[in-house]
């Protein structure tokens, strides 16, 4: 392309002779799709499994679009423009995107309280039976603390399976509450820290206790069930933070 003067277009690298950057036949050049799918992953944050397919399939389908322009007789370049005009810029992809990608680590994070929560019902039952501690030597305040934590950690539990069922089956009918993923990511947060704080008291606990081997394990349990969720509510927290698509 060359200008009303008859100089070429500094703007039009064919002009000065340089390969087009959006031809992916040209050599040297890197491929265009991967170059948009990176950065549209870079732009996201969620669950890396949802987030890896959701850039994938939008890759597959830019290039299937720009290939059925180019069918049509469009240059390679001009059909590669043509597939992001419809597609949209990664800018304007984003917020739908996450949205979706939110609400996937919602539920990721409604999953992980939902499935470690009564481990932390189990290890209550080893804080407060008689057979944990046979000497009678476990303080009453370490078993008073993991009972109620366990009562904290089961009403998380019970608010993340309706979170499951309300993200899941029914978000075919009703809508999803927008400040739904914050509420779950405090949940989250909220059942993390029960965790954590019973893991210290059976820590204490298998201390002074003549059994002290099966509240270790006890112990042990909840510091791995507290850094499953801290982890995911953690995302979760991050991800609500972000800006979303409202639309449904």
């Amino acid at each position: 392309m060359t200008t009303a003067a008859g100089q070429p277009d500094p703007l039009d690298p064919t002009a000065a002779g340089q390969p087009d950057p959006l031809d992916p036949h040209a050599a040297g050049q890197p491929d265009p799709f991967d170059a948009y799918a990176a950065e549209l992953a870079a732009a996201l944050h969620g669950p890396a499994r949802a987030k890896a397919r959701m850039v994938e399939e939008i890759r597959g389908g830019l290039a299937d679009t720009a290939d059925a322009h180019a069918e049509r007789g469009d240059p390679y370049p001009d059909a590669i423009r043509a597939a992001v005009r419809e597609f949209g810029t990664v800018e304007e992809l984003v917020p739908s995107c996450q949205r979706e990608l939110t609400l996937a680590q919602a539920r990721h994070t409604a999953r992980a309280v939902a499935l470690t929560a009564p481990f932390l019902v189990a290890c209550w039952y080893l804080a407060v039976t008689p057979a944990a501690d046979p000497a009678g030597a476990v303080p009453r305040t370490a078993q008073l603390i993991a009972a109620h934590l366990a009562g904290l950690a089961t009403g998380a539990a019970l608010l993340s399976a309706a979170t499951l069922a309300v993200t899941g089956t029914l978000a075919r009918r009703l809508p999803t509450p927008p400040r739904l993923p914050l509420f779950i990511a405090w949940t989250g947060t909220t059942a993390g820290v029960a965790m954590a704080v019973t893991t210290l008291a059976l820590a204490v606990a298998s201390a002074l206790a003549a059994n002290w081997p099966l509240l270790a394990c006890a112990g042990a349990l909840a510091a791995v069930s507290h850094a499953v969720v801290a982890t995911s509510a953690r995302a979760c927290r991050r991800c609500a933070r972000l800006p979303v698509s409202r639309t449904a």
